[in-house]
């Protein structure tokens, strides 16, 4: 393992490996091997380019192309992964007989050159062993999702005290930015998914909150340019303006999910009713979700609540709906499990979620809340505690 890590690290790190060596286990594989950027981070603490080995049974191999200069126990410098079955033997390591690699997540090349290296391997897919494995958070990873909630949480408090009348969307957006950067983020907004991308969060003004968004976000809005169509659309605020802020939250690698609605002056009163229904629900589900909930059932929920106070058809967007009112977050800000129709899926203790739900309303914008909540036996801990209040600007 790399050299400099604090020993509740490594400890957390040798936890990391026993959970997905479990999973190998109960697939029959003999190992994985690891090389995108998340499940690097995941198995090892860092990210770098080149290869994790995990084996069934035994300690990690880690093979490091960039940066040179790394050391530590079982770590070898390489310069292509031809090199991997030669370096495996030098180590007195049996070649598997079955080897996961993550295919969801590789180029074509990618794989195909993997498979080359392993001639003798039957192939089979490890991206869900291990996108399941990070649902449930350590020990380690608890304490750093509850510290960036916190932080999350005192920045986000301090939004409206950057707004100035006059500002667009995008002019709002780009100081709320600086507050989350001078704060310590360090910008990137991981997403799983090859047509995911974004940048920090989003800024929803007006009607831009109900604009369909070809991502499969909660609430999508327009952008500010077809090659990126998500999020602020540079509409200047104006009275009567619901505004949305979606920004996440990144700083020490793991994301915490936190949305805070404002307004440009007097809303009318539905958007009031509405705003006040999304705490309830939030509150609601954060209650009923202990560990062995379903999934499908909380969403059901969610949605039975919107329909009993006449939202029905304003929750989860207008025009194009979202199927789900939460998200598990963490090195990504989509992880699993998803809160949504037909999810089978059920709670487990140690889980991070980001209970969203939200209502647009034509004419006026979208509101609601969300915060990412940690799963406890006794129900869900926000760890992303501020005023959820419609906050008038």
């Amino acid at each position: 393992m790399f050299t400099g890590y604090t020993p509740e690290l490594m400890d957390d790190l040798r936890f990391r490996w026993k959970r997905v060596q479990k999973a190998l286990c109960e697939t029959g594989a003999d190992a994985l091997l690891a090389g995108t950027n998340v499940n690097l981070l995941y198995l090892s603490g860092r990210i770098f380019m080149g290869h994790i080995y995990l084996p069934a049974e035994g300690e990690p191999l880690f093979f490091v192309r960039r940066p040179g200069g790394l050391t530590g126990a079982n770590v070898t410098d390489i310069r292509k992964p031809e090199q991997l079955p030669d370096l495996l033997r030098d180590a007195g390591i049996t070649l598997p007989g079955k080897l996961l690699l993550e295919s969801d997540d590789l180029t074509f090349s990618e794989h195909t050159r993997l498979s080359a290296v392993f001639p003798g391997a039957v192939l089979s897919n490890g991206s869900a062993l291990l996108r399941k494995c990070r649902t449930v958070k350590t020990p380690y990873e608890i304490r750093i999702m509850k510290k960036t909630g916190s932080r999350h949480a005192a920045v986000v408090a301090q939004f409206a005290s950057v707004y100035e009348p006059g500002m667009t969307d995008q002019q709002w957006s780009v100081q709320m930015f600086r507050l989350m950067l001078e704060a310590g983020s360090l910008g990137l907004f991981r997403i799983a998914g090859g047509s995911m991308e974004g940048f920090m969060g989003t800024i929803l003004a007006g009607d831009n909150g109900g604009a369909a968004s070809p991502y499969d976000f909660a609430l999508g809005g327009a952008g500010l340019h077809p090659s990126l169509p998500v999020g602020q659309s540079g509409v200047k605020l104006a009275e009567g303006m619901a505004v949305m802020v979606d920004i996440a939250g990144n700083f020490y690698g793991y994301l915490t999910d936190c949305t805070r609605t404002f307004s440009i002056g007097r809303l009318p009163q539905k958007a009031y009713d509405a705003h006040r229904l999304s705490s309830d629900i939030q509150q609601a589900i954060a209650a009923a979700g202990t560990p062995g909930a379903r999934c499908e059932d909380l969403y059901a929920l969610a949605l039975k609540m919107a329909d009993g106070a006449g939202f029905a058809d304003h929750f989860m967007g207008f025009a194009q709906k979202a199927k789900f009112v939460g998200h598990g977050t963490g090195l990504v800000i989509n992880e699993q499990p998803v809160l949504g129709v037909r999810s089978k899926e059920t709670l487990e203790a140690g889980m991070c979620i980001a209970l969203e739900p939200k209502f647009v309303l034509p004419g006026t914008g979208a509101v609601g809340v969300e915060d990412t909540f940690l799963v406890t036996p006794s129900g869900m801990e926000n760890l992303t505690p501020c005023d959820p209040a419609l906050h008038v600007l």
